[in-house]
């Protein structure tokens, strides 16, 4: 049995992993450096930030209320760690879905900030199941080696175990981890909800930049999992 190098919680290999796609739903998103402050003003930095994560929330709620049980995050920084914390909190207060991890592999995390590193091992502790697509202890990812891919077989994992994807991805953003999830997810003809920082900002247009107004109109939207795709 594997175990992961940050929490010491087992880690089970793709081939020990198994869900209902019918009833998962993968949360894939950028890192926060790819989050460019409202109207380019460093003062919005943070009221952006907070807009972003609100939306993620928000997604996630909707896909909990259309019965999507389990959630899978990729354990990266910026998104993903934030979407796992939220299930975690959701989770303290009774809510019955459950948060599996998926790394690429398991020394993933050792160029992560410290305060990064706390968080994953706060979502370690608290997930339902960790898994990672590399059986090799000591994997490591390259571009011009076998470990290329190792992030790109993560990426694919989630949607194959899945029926929705909720991703925070910007315009443009064509050569991101982010993108690849999404358009390999399009080509499953797997449901996605998506969202990105253009979206951010006409809320924080509409809202005046009051925070207390974004997260009001961002609690009112409608439900995106009843749309067609």
């Amino acid at each position: 049995m594997l175990t992961s190098l940050v929490s010491g919680k087992d880690v089970l290999c793709t081939d020990e992993f198994s869900c209902s796609a019918k009833e998962t739903v993968c949360i894939t998103g950028h890192r926060e450096k790819s989050i460019l402050p409202y109207n380019n003003d460093p003062l919005y930095k943070n009221m952006t930030v907070t807009a972003v994560k609100l939306m993620l929330y928000r997604y996630i709620d909707m896909a909990a209320e259309r019965g999507y049980v389990n959630f899978i995050s990729g354990l990266a920084t910026g998104a993903d760690l934030w979407a796992a914390e939220y299930i975690l909190e959701k989770k303290s207060h009774g809510s019955s879905i459950r948060l599996i991890g998926a790394m690429p592999y398991l020394r993933h995390a050792e160029g992560f900030s410290e305060y990064n590193r706390r968080l994953l091992c706060r979502v370690e502790n608290g997930a339902d199941v960790l898994v990672t697509v590399s059986s090799d202890p000591n994997a490591v990812y390259s571009k011009f080696e076998s470990g290329k891919y190792l992030y790109r077989d993560r990426n694919y994992f989630m949607v194959d175990h899945s029926s929705a994807v909720i991703a925070f991805l910007n315009s443009g953003a064509s050569f991101s981890g982010t993108s690849q999830t999404v358009n390999y997810a399009y080509r499953s003809g797997r449901r996605i909800c998506r969202f990105g920082t253009e979206d951010i900002y006409r809320i924080i247009d509409d809202s005046g930049a009051d925070i207390r107004s974004i997260k009001r109109d961002i609690s009112f939207m409608e439900n995106v999992f009843d749309s067609p795709y």
